[in-house]
Formats: C-alpha cells, structure tokens, sequence
C-alpha cells in the first residue's frame, strides 16, 4: 500500500470477523486490530480470522502486537500466510523493528509511534527500509511518560489552554511523525480521538491534520467516517481554484501570476495535493482531465 485509497481508516477488533464485512463498507481503510482490541486470550482465535478474511487487500491494514512482545512472532507469521500486504507495528520504537517487521511479512510497514523512545526515533522510524507510512499515538505516549491525560480537561487552570487540545508532549509527537514521514516520502495518518460524539472537535482536528499534511485520521467508530471524509474533501471554491492553478501552469514556464498572487513551486504543490485529495472521495467524478504536471 503505497498510498492511501482515501482518508477515513477504522479500527476493527480482529476477533469479530462479523464486523468486518461492515467496517470495509463504511471506510476507506479498514484495520484488523490484533493488539489492543483483542485479549491476549483470543489473539490466536483472531489471527485465523485474519487469514480467513475475504476483504480487499488494497483496502486492509493488520495491526500486529510490537516487535519483542510475546505474540508479535505469531502476528506477523499469520501476516505473511495472508494475501494482506500493509502492517502496522504497534508501539515502533526503532528502525530495527521496522525492518525486521517487513522481511518477516513481506508487507509494507505503518509504524505506529505512540511511546516516548519512538518519537526521539521517528526519522529514524521513517527513514528505515519497508516503511510506507507513520502514524501517532496520544494515550500510550502519555502513560509512558508517567503522565495521565494526553489532552486538557474542562476546569483545569491553564491559561490560554483549551479543553480537549493536546498537551504539549503529544503536539510534539503529532508534528515530529508528521515531519518524518514527508521527510522521508511516507504517508502519515494522524491519531484517533475518543469522544466519539463530539463531531465539531473531531471536524476541527481533521482540518488541521489536512492543514498539516497528513493523508489520513485513523477512527475507532463508523460514525466518525464520514466527518473524517468531509474534513478531507477540498471545498468547490479550493477545487476550482486548484485546478486553474494547474491549468495556468500548463502555459506558463516558471513563476507566473495568476488573479494578482504569483504562482511558484510550493502553490503548484498545494494545487496538485487539493486535486489529489478530491479523486479520494467516494463520489468523486475527477478524471485525468484534471492536469497534475506543469512545463516547470
């Protein structure tokens, strides 16, 4: 999986091989959770339904327990028997890891960095051979701190702090696997947000991981899909105006003006991303009409 098919991923437990019929249709990406969301009980139960699943290769993730741990041997063993071709490691902490996660499945590596050692490490993370994309952790990170709330809480005397925002360990870590992965040609996929009902913050949160570069946000409820996917849609008016930018291009070699803004590398780039994005969304009717490359 070299790119993302579009910007909503939903965990799915891999011990419920009933939902996940359910969970392919409503996102784009659909995660089978062998870590977290299965006890350690029923990780072997869950590893056969993995390799059981009849759902799109292009579309699915498998999320396997982290390098070292007692079950990461049979996680990736079940990986490589399947037809899936993208993992995510759980807790990476080190290039190492990333690279003996790809050789033991053959898949490209998410490298899920969510403890203190991997976010030091995450260029390093990026940078290792096998990976194809980031993606960030707020809970975990902040218990290995020794902290206990990933985000301000209501009441809390913090001035100019405002509820449910990051503290600052978990900003850092947000913009370090953001950095890392365009540093390095990896997507990034940006942290799910647990107060599942709360569509405004998690539409603001989605806008600002658009504003920052990240091709997807990871999600653990389908109620949250389709904010997720509005949040990455570009407006008409982006659309519209991306795709003059670009046509513009076209006919011009270098910087050229455009509605009295000069028009250079960084805004062609922006411009491609905005059309990008709009061939990912569902009802997309954006064809190769739409021209990505200029004479620049």
């Amino acid at each position: 999986m070299k790119t993302l098919p579009g910007p909503a991923l939903l965990f799915c437990p891999a011990d419920r091989p009933d939902r996940y019929a359910k969970a392919a249709a409503r996102a784009d990406v659909v995660i089978l959770d062998l870590e977290d969301a299965v006890a350690p009980e029923r990780r072997a139960a869950a590893r056969e339904a993995v390799l059981a699943a009849d759902l799109d290769p292009q579309a699915t993730i498998v999320r396997v327990n982290p390098h070292g741990s007692p079950d990461f041997e049979a996680d990736v063993a079940a990986v490589a028997r399947s037809p899936f071709r993208c993992v995510m490691l759980a807790k990476t902490e080190t290039a190492a890891a990333v690279e003996a996660t790809a050789a033991a499945t053959g898949a490209g590596v998410l490298a899920l960095v969510e403890t203190p050692l991997g976010v030091v490490n995450a260029a390093a993370i990026a940078a290792a051979d096998g990976c194809v994309g980031m993606m960030w952790g707020a809970e975990d990170l902040v218990a290995g701190i020794g902290g206990l709330t990933a985000r301000y809480t209501p009441g809390e005397q913090s001035p100019g702090r405002i509820p449910g925002e990051y503290r600052d360990p978990p900003r850092h870590a947000r913009s370090a696997v953001a950095l890392a992965a365009a540093a390095y040609g990896r997507w990034a996929v940006d942290a799910v947000r647990f107060d599942i009902d709360d569509e405004p913050a998690q539409r603001a949160e989605a806008l600002d991981a658009v504003a920052l570069g990240f091709s997807g946000t990871a999600c653990i409820h389908p109620a949250q899909v389709a904010v997720i996917r509005a949040a990455y849609a570009p407006t008409p008016d982006q659309l519209a105006y991306a795709r003059r930018v670009l046509a513009a291009a076209a006919e011009h070699d270098g910087v050229f003006r455009l509605d009295g803004r000069m028009i250079d590398g960084p805004i062609l780039r922006q411009s491609e991303t905005i059309v990008r994005r709009a061939r990912l969304q569902p009802d997309s009717t954006e064809g190769s009409a739409a021209p990505e490359g200029t004479n620049r």
